[in-house]
């Protein structure tokens, strides 16, 4: 496996090389990148939000899974009342959200972030959360964002987020224009000083301050949060073993294994393939905003990290510049009982296959709601076989809905046409987009990360010629 790391923001990226080329290992790297991510990439994630990551270590030849997702507040003395109505334009449909202090669950970013390097990392903690300090002073806005800017308006044009996302002029902002907010780096001085006060002190404060109105998130729940390490479940694609957590709500393993069994050949040409890979991974649409980078070092350790503020709660942590996650707003996440403490369901699901040696095969993860299912699918039906990573994530992809398939251009008119034969309706997308989800992976072959999210990767050895 080559040295390197791919993520979705060129700043996340650049943090990624100087941890690698400053000695540290794959965690650190992960660590950083993830911190750099909560400045740069806050359309997607953030410091207020959760995430997954999976680890896998050379050495032994182990995966652990690593939960930091957010957790249903409740344990103490506050209720929770009504969250505020919005509606979303959605691939031409208006989908109604919620925002608020009702919809904040209980963050996990900084928590998961100093577990992760207290378990893994090799630099000092100071020199992990410093390109996040940098980054906090702002970053360019990357094009994907500026093109998705406009649809999520309702959520993240709220309170603070006018400040944030809008010019001094009051237009929105636009492709290179600095994202900042100027107390952010407040909240990477603490995290630098003291992470544990994202969680007690002053911060805390703050945040319960900000909810103090219609939020059941109290001290309590505060104080309960821990991250959780899991054993990964698997299944076998080929002659392979691919790992994750498993128990995310779209059961990415056991659609791999499907669509390994059902897609022979290329499903862009092939329209048996075509059809297999569609009834594979026909599903409902839901949309919740992620970002996912993938880090792999000299040891050939590697870092698989997905994180997501959801569409954000427009509630901002006074003194922090720290936006809010809205999980308690989303309601595609929302499947079953949500008892105070437990975890919230997510789709996400960072991952890594391995040979019969135990030997890295491939590391990755993606972005994108209910498209992180199809994203990581038809990426590793490809990266598995042998495409390198670049190639087989920017290959034209499809979302199968229950009475629609979503395509982007470059499949094969005689595909359509058998599709449609077989009585599946389609629809073409103009051109490869967000919608189709984000995804970073990395192989033997090289890296590779999403032009649909202005994806960024760096080789030690640039494979890719």
């Amino acid at each position: 496996m080559p040295v390197g790391v791919a993520a979705g923001h060129g700043a996340t990226v650049a943090a990624g090389r100087t941890v690698l080329e400053a000695g540290g290992g794959a965690v650190d790297a992960g660590v950083a990148m993830m911190l750099v991510s909560c400045a740069a990439e806050t359309i997607f994630t953030g410091l207020g939000g959760g995430g997954f990551a999976t680890v896998y270590e050379a050495a032994t030849g182990s995966v652990t899974c690593v939960d930091f997702f957010v957790a249903v507040p409740g344990l103490g003395d506050r209720r929770a009342g009504p969250g505020t109505a919005i509606e979303i334009t959605f691939v031409g449909q208006r989908v109604p959200y919620e925002i608020g202090p009702a919809t904040v669950a209980v963050p996990g970013v900084p928590a998961g972030a100093l577990h992760l390097w207290d378990r893994w990392g090799r630099l000092p903690w100071a020199d992990v959360v410093a390109p996040g300090l940098a980054a906090s002073y702002g970053t360019p806005f990357p094009a994907t964002h500026a093109e998705l800017l406009p649809r999520i308006v309702p959520a993240m044009c709220v309170g603070e987020g006018e400040r944030v996302y809008r010019r001094p002029d009051g237009a929105l902002l636009q492709t290179g224009d600095p994202l900042r907010h100027p107390d952010h780096h407040h909240s990477y001085e603490l995290l630098a000083h003291d992470p544990r006060g994202f969680y007690r002190g002053d911060y805390a404060d703050a945040l319960l301050d900000a909810l103090a109105e219609g939020s059941a998130l109290s001290q309590t729940d505060l104080d309960a949060y821990e991250v959780v390490e899991r054993r990964p479940a698997s299944v076998r694609f080929d002659d392979l073993e691919v790992l994750a957590r498993g128990d995310d709500l779209d059961d990415v393993l056991g659609t791999l294994g499907a669509a390994g069994r059902a897609v022979a050949s290329d499903p862009h040409h092939d329209v048996a393939s075509a059809l297999g890979l569609v009834a594979a991974l026909r599903a409902p649409d839901r949309r919740a905003e992620t970002t996912n980078l993938v880090a792999v070092d000299e040891r050939g350790d590697a870092c698989v990290i997905t994180t997501s503020l959801g569409l954000g709660s427009g509630v901002w942590v006074p003194g922090y510049g720290v936006h809010l996650n809205s999980m308690l707003g989303e309601g595609e996440l929302v499947r079953a009982a949500l008892d105070p403490g437990v975890r919230m369901g997510s789709m996400m699901s960072p991952l890594v296959a391995l040979d019969a040696e135990r030997r890295l095969v491939a590391a990755a993860g993606a972005a994108g709601g209910s498209r992180i299912r199809p994203a990581l699918v038809q990426t590793l039906l490809r990266v598995l076989r042998g495409t390198p990573p670049q190639q087989a994530v920017d290959a034209p992809r499809l979302n199968a809905l229950p009475d629609l398939v979503r395509l982007e251009p470059g499949f094969d008119g005689a595909v359509l046409r058998g599709l449609e034969d077989a009585g599946v309706p389609t629809a073409v997308a103009a051109g490869l987009d967000p919608y189709f989800g984000g995804v970073s992976a990395m192989s033997a072959q090289g890296a590779g990360s999403d032009p649909r999210r202005s994806g960024h990767v760096w080789l030690e050895q640039d494979l890719r010629g």
